[in-house]
């Protein structure tokens, strides 16, 4: 049996970002569906249209990417981004003039 160790250059974050149009119902319904799924899928809010999601692979990462992708509204803009858990620890939050302190790393591993 080996031992591997975690290194938080293996850890992955992903985040989705985006921008869809709210004019109608039916787009308000679409938007609000695709953000129902994100949070079914384990995504957190960072900020209003930013949500997060901790990842324990590349593996992991390219799982939920494909899902996000399935998911894609008609209409609007969708980003998504793969930070390090290195890369994520350095993120600096502020509210207002305060900064906030980081969000430590979840202890649970994903096994699937």
């Amino acid at each position: 049996m080996s031992y591997e160790r975690f290194s938080a250059y293996r850890i992955m974050w992903l985040f989705c970002l985006f921008d869809l149009p709210t004019n109608t119902k039916a787009q308000r319904k679409r938007a609000s569906e695709f953000r129902k799924k994100l949070i079914a899928d384990g995504y957190d809010m960072m900020q209003y249209s930013v949500y997060k999601r901790f990842c324990g692979s590349l593996e992991a990462c390219e799982v939920h990417i494909k899902r996000v992708k399935q998911w894609l509204p008609t209409e609007g803009k969708v980003s998504i981004l793969k930070f390090t858990d290195k890369q994520f620890g350095d993120i600096e939050t502020f509210e207002g003039a305060s900064p906030v302190k980081p969000q430590a790393t979840p202890n649970q591993l994903e096994f699937f």
